[in-house]
């Protein structure tokens, strides 16, 4: 089980629960935070001061009391106005990494929300009650609210979702398995939640809709990246290729990161290889120029910040010619570094163009 206290979550800990159904908790010393942090909440909300979002309505409305008895009210038809989303699902595996990420960011214990609101939402993820929530309606960086909205009505027993208890994979149909949400809840043997004041504002105020799409799409391009060095390494050995050309100090010559982790990883594959020691001493003494290529050739790529775009490491930096001197070995070292690309293509900013960035396939990110 993965536990959440609103600081250590990691890619990698997102893509279990996403994707292979791992079970999620909250962290004891998170559970003392939002305790703490709802009486605040309840102090307010039990007082006369006006507080946006507790005892006021919201936008234009933010200036109209609400009176104590219809706080809860309030909260349920803020989840209901904002539930307003259109298009296609998303898939299951991106609607359980939103519902993972709300919770964490609730774990941190600023948003006031109840410790029995945060534990029915992780009840939501173990049960397999995936809320149905449409692709289309986010108001970007000003918030995920519709997606949120439609999440959250699920825990309040309204909404639609799609229960499935049997499988651990994030591989769901919703359009087809769709059922409603008081229903998912009853099958789940859940209890659909009462809203507190501010309780439905801390459930949607937030972008993770956003944040689970694109840390999934990481998680995508980081499985890409190891199976396309994975290929190439068994095409050097079905091409009887050499691994020199992928030695760290021939890399060191260009201020590419990617390229050096790419190189790094193609190393790690061939140099314990049968193959590639059969033919170490077959006489020939160039390695074909589709295996050396393969340096340049790694998949994903990142756009790097605006500060290192106009680093003097960032700029274009002349290849290496064939065979290279090193001076520090005093031996000239086989290994082209290539960089033409074609010229007629369409300059693109997608994260997948950019020649810095390459995934380090073990380091742990925190989300």
């Amino acid at each position: 089980m993965i536990l959440l206290d609103g600081d250590t979550l990691t890619l990698d800990m997102l893509r279990r629960v996403a994707h292979d159904g791992e079970a999620v908790g909250l962290a004891p010393g998170a559970l003392v935070r939002v305790r703490a942090s709802r009486a605040v909440v309840d102090a307010r909300a039990s007082g006369d001061t006006a507080v946006y979002g507790v005892n006021t309505g919201f936008g234009s409305l933010a200036e109209v009391r609400i009176p104590r008895d219809q706080l809860a009210a309030l909260q349920l038809n803020l989840l209901r106005s904002h539930a307003a989303g259109v298009g296609d699902p998303l898939p299951a595996s991106a609607v359980r990494a939103l519902m993972v990420l709300r919770a964490n960011v609730l774990a941190k214990g600023f948003s006031g929300i109840r410790p029995e609101t945060l534990e029915a939402l992780l009840a939501l993820v173990n049960a397999g009650v995936t809320p149905r929530v449409p692709s289309r309606g986010s108001v970007g960086a000003s918030g995920d609210l519709a997606p949120l909205a439609h999440l959250a009505l699920v825990l309040v027993g309204e909404g639609q979702a799609c229960l499935d208890l049997s499988t651990t994979t994030s591989e769901v149909d919703l359009r087809s398995r769709v059922v409603s949400g008081a229903d998912a809840l009853a099958r789940a043997g859940l209890t659909p939640v009462t809203l507190a004041a501010k309780e439905g504002l801390a459930l949607i105020n937030g972008t993770q809709a956003s944040t689970a799409v694109l840390a999934l799409a990481v998680l995508a391009a980081e499985r890409l990246a190891r199976a396309a060095d994975i290929a190439a390494a068994m095409s050097v050995d079905g091409l009887r290729g050499s691994l020199h050309p992928f030695e760290a100090r021939i890399h060191a010559a260009r201020p590419v990161p990617g390229q050096a982790a790419s190189a790094a990883n193609l190393t790690a594959l061939l140099v314990n290889s049968d193959i590639n020691r059969s033919h170490a001493r077959c006489g020939k003494v160039r390695t074909p120029t589709p295996c050396a290529a393969r340096r340049r050739c790694t998949a994903p790529r990142a756009k790097p910040s605006p500060s290192r775009a106009r680093s003097p490491k960032s700029r274009p930096t002349p290849p290496p010619t064939t065979p290279w001197s090193s001076p520090t070995r005093a031996r000239l070292c086989p290994g082209e570094i290539f960089t033409a690309r074609r010229s007629r293509s369409r300059p693109t900013r997608s994260p997948l163009a950019w020649p810095n960035w390459r995934p380090s396939v073990n380091a742990a990110r925190t989300v």
